[in-house]
């Protein structure tokens, strides 16, 4: 009872401060994009910034541990196409922890938003409508847009979290970009989050998670036949980088 009790409290301070720091800095990251316009056509630093309000709501939130490992690419400006598995919503917040700028590839819904999809916009960040084919070609274009600016872009392969934990089946749209825009892949591997914010439960739980950023593999040379091969390739890296969190967690 205490700790059903100590779980809600936490959890309506947690949604409390997320939306005061919401408030806070959907202001700051308009100033940043407005005086860099004329020059970061990319929105690099906008969105860096949007995306370290995820960083100050983590420590602030009493019920969460985030932490980050391995190494990123020192030419992250080259750019790449990011990929991860996709365990919960909050997958994005503790991604977001990475010190570097992304574009994501999101459903429209969260873009809509009030605040957090206004920040999405000024980062620059992809909308996209599931099952449509018209909302899925706008948002590679988008994608192909935003990789020529030099900034890269990061997309969950498997399309919606898994249900289970298991990876599911990974979707050929990230692979096809990466190939077409002659970029390397950076796999991510994430754990821990499930139990940060289950489907359904506006209530946070305690979770301790990482994400591990993986060795880059090179799209150099390869054409749309090695689609298949490689994104087999990169969710059995995944799979590894995730089997070897769950291990050092003690799962």
């Amino acid at each position: 009872m205490k700790s059903t009790l100590a779980r809600t409290i936490f959890s309506i301070w947690s949604w409390f401060v997320l939306g005061v720091i919401v408030i806070v800095w959907t202001p700051m990251v308009a100033i940043v994009r407005l005086v860099t316009l004329p020059f970061d056509t990319g929105a690099y630093a906008a969105g860096y910034l949007f995306r370290k309000l995820t960083v100050v709501h983590e420590k602030l939130t009493p019920l969460w541990h985030f932490r980050t490992s391995g190494t990123l690419p020192d030419d992250m400006r080259r750019p790449y196409v990011v990929v991860s598995n996709h365990e919960s919503f909050v997958d994005i917040l503790l991604i977001s922890h990475l010190p570097t700028e992304m574009k994501w590839m999101s459903k429209i819904e969260i873009l809509r938003i009030p605040l957090v999809g206004w920040m999405m916009r000024l980062a620059r960040d992809i909308p996209l409508e599931r099952g449509d084919a018209t909302s899925t070609a706008k948002a590679l274009d988008a994608s192909r847009e935003r990789l020529a600016s030099n900034v890269s872009v990061m997309i969950f392969p498997e399309g919606t979290r898994s249900k289970t934990g298991d990876l599911r089946d990974f979707k050929s749209g990230a692979f096809r970009l990466a190939i077409e825009a002659q970029v390397p892949i950076l796999p991510l591997a994430v754990y821990g989050t499930r139990d940060a914010l289950r489907k359904h439960d506006w209530r946070l739980g305690n979770a301790e998670a990482e994400v591990r950023v993986l060795d880059p593999i090179s799209t150099e040379g390869l054409t749309m036949d090695d689609v298949p091969a490689l994104s087999a390739r990169v969710r059995d890296v995944i799979v590894a980088g995730r089997d070897d969190l769950r291990r050092e967690f003690g799962d």
